[in-house]
């Protein structure tokens, strides 16, 4: 900790706990919570996290993550307060990982270009967006990228264009171990009515459908091919089943929330029940899209 302490120019935390930097308000503590100052500080913490062996997570502002109570035995980094430039020349943006998906959305929707109004609302950092493939209301993050810089843990950048990577549903082939420094999109320019009626679309359905009073990671699953996820959890009779303080949404079923004092443990407990109850009805088994970290590999498992 010391040697980490003296190489990182931005700011580490120690012994951070992860409820502050998760949208649950849930999480222990982390060994270290850096803020890289810039490319320099972050290809010397990584390879010094190589030479002692130290596990290392990314993550954005933690708005699709669930930390342990027990928290992260490594190095958590993130590139939010920091890698924040964003450029947009006509119809093209370059963006670095850390800018707020919310803020590229609206500074794309001043100039006239379509393709990420979708997005509006949807909280996070790009680089987070990206890693799952953010998606509302029939738009993805993917669609109008064109190319990505990565660094590896050794401090080496790479580029990938488009179809180097793999995108699909709320999925994308970036390796756990490459870091996210920014990426290239080109959009296409519309008439302000027509972004701003698509705008209004997605806001209102937001506002509709999702309960954004309370503290949640969004959708805890991904929707099946034929049924949504907040379906099957409704119909298998568990909107509004509460474990301690977390409780699964009456206004969207695949929304567990926190009402203040909720465990990891306690949304775990919910994630299960949900999981089990809709393979005894459906024969369906739910697959996650909230990150987790500081699990055991079968916490989550259901047994048939």
């Amino acid at each position: 900790m010391d040697e980490l302490k003296s190489i990182v120019k931005g700011e580490l935390l120690e012994n951070e706990p992860m409820s502050k930097h998760t949208t649950y308000g849930i999480g222990g503590p982390a060994m270290a919570y850096i803020t890289p100052k810039n490319r320099l500080d972050l290809c010397k913490i990584l390879k010094l996290s190589i030479q002692h062996e130290i596990p290392v997570y990314f993550v954005g502002t933690g708005s699709n993550l669930l930390v342990s109570d027990d928290g992260i035995k490594g190095i958590v980094i993130t590139p939010a307060k920091s890698l924040k430039q964003l450029k947009i020349y006509e119809n093209s943006i370059i963006a670095e990982s850390g800018v707020m998906l919310g803020r590229l959305v609206k500074e794309s929707i001043k100039r006239n270009l379509t393709g990420l109004e979708s997005l509006i609302g949807v909280p996070g950092t790009l680089g987070g967006a990206l890693v799952m493939n953010a998606g509302a209301f029939g738009g993805e993050i993917s669609n109008y990228l064109k190319s990505v810089d990565i660094m590896t843990m050794k401090g080496q950048i790479n580029t990938y264009n488009h179809n180097d990577i793999d995108f699909s549903y709320r999925f994308s082939s970036f390796n756990k171990d490459e870091f996210i420094l920014l990426a290239r999109f080109e959009l296409k320019t519309e008439k302000p009515e027509i972004i701003n009626d698509k705008k209004i679309n997605a806001s209102l359905g937001r506002k509709t459908n999702q309960p954004l009073r309370y503290r949640s990671a969004g959708s805890v699953f991904k929707n099946h091919k034929k049924y949504a996820a907040g379906y099957l959890i409704d119909n298998a009779g568990l909107k509004g089943t509460k474990v301690g303080d977390a409780e699964i949404s009456t206004h969207h079923a695949n929304f567990f929330i926190n009402h203040g004092n909720a465990s990891a443990s306690d949304i775990s407990s919910l994630i299960q029940l949900a999981r089990k109850a809709v393979l005894e009805k459906f024969n369906i088994k739910l697959e996650l899209e909230i990150q987790t970290i500081g699990f055991n590999s079968d916490e989550f498992t259901i047994y048939e």
